[in-house]
């Protein structure tokens, strides 16, 4: 029983967190719409509490020598509880792909007599032009007669459940107040770095006649310095003795008989000739038959 108690007054408490959030989230949106609400982010850190505000114009809800973001510090700390609040503000750096602001931005102009066809296209086509992956505009109401209507406008790629929508999905919500009645509007807008599971990244083709890049490999970790190889010296061939080059020198090359067939007058040149060679002293012998003419 006791723990059965614990449980429940923790859930009460987180509970009562819970709405004492959101209560705020709506009482800052209404008094922070003129400069363009985009979004709360509540921490509690040791000092207090510290809320980061973000808008389009954080001029306007800073307000003059800092008098309107004191004002909205005070009823903070005293209509909804919470302990030494620090109210951060901080400017949104792409309006177009916050969906906060641009929920607002189509109320407004359903507000002011736009049609809501004409809204919603223009809704969607400056988000895609802002570079958002994919987009969703939800215009629900008495949009055309006394019967509640609810139309869609879609672009680009869309996440509606699964991790991927909890990362990168930015959804935001806004009332349009008309004479047939309030139209609801929710804008959800799929942030440009999103990156899906079924992305897939096709790497070029190597061609085939390509030379393997070898292995990367690390020199081995040496303890001392690194010495330098000498080069190479020359190795000489072993000179040969004096008395075998004196032989070789010495030597004699062998006599080669050739034969010739040629005529009778080739034949008479070429004793000439060998009669020439033998006086210079060099063994050649050439036989001559002697052929036809």
């Amino acid at each position: 029983m006791p723990e059965a108690k614990s449980a429940r007054r923790k859930d009460r408490r987180i509970i009562a967190e819970n709405v004492r959030r959101v209560l705020l989230k709506e009482y800052l949106m209404r008094e922070t719409r003129r400069a363009g609400f985009g979004g709360l982010d509540i921490q509690r850190t040791p000092m207090g509490t510290r809320v980061t505000l973000l808008a389009e114009r954080p001029g306007l809800v800073i307000g003059r020598k800092g008098a309107t973001i004191k004002m909205l510090t005070e009823a903070v700390e005293k209509s909804f509880k919470f302990d030494n609040p620090q109210i951060e503000v901080q400017e949104v750096e792409q309006p177009a792909l916050n969906a906060q602001i641009m929920a607002e931005k189509l109320a407004n102009a359903l507000e002011r007599g736009w049609h809501f066809r004409r809204a919603g296209h223009s809704t969607v086509r400056r988000i895609t032009e802002a570079g958002a992956k994919g987009c969703l505009v939800v215009i629900a109401g008495k949009l055309t007669g006394q019967r509640h209507r609810r139309v869609k406008f879609k672009a680009g790629h869309i996440k509606y459940c699964g991790e991927p929508r909890n990362l990168w999905m930015d959804t935001g919500f806004a009332v349009a107040k008309l004479k047939p009645g309030v139209i609801g509007v929710t804008v959800e807008i799929m942030d440009p770095r999103a990156k899906l599971p079924d992305d897939i990244e096709v790497a070029p083709a190597v061609p085939a006649d390509a030379a393997p890049m070898p292995p990367l490999t690390k020199p081995p970790a040496s303890e001392g310095p690194i010495e330098e190889a000498a080069p190479p010296t020359p190795t000489e061939a072993p000179e040969a003795p004096a008395d075998e080059e004196a032989v070789v020198l010495l030597e004699e090359p062998e006599a080669k008989k050739v034969a010739v067939t040629a005529t009778k007058v080739a034949g008479r040149r070429l004793k000439k000739a060998l009669k020439q060679v033998k006086d210079v002293e060099v063994d050649v012998e050439i036989e001559v038959k002697e052929g036809e003419k």
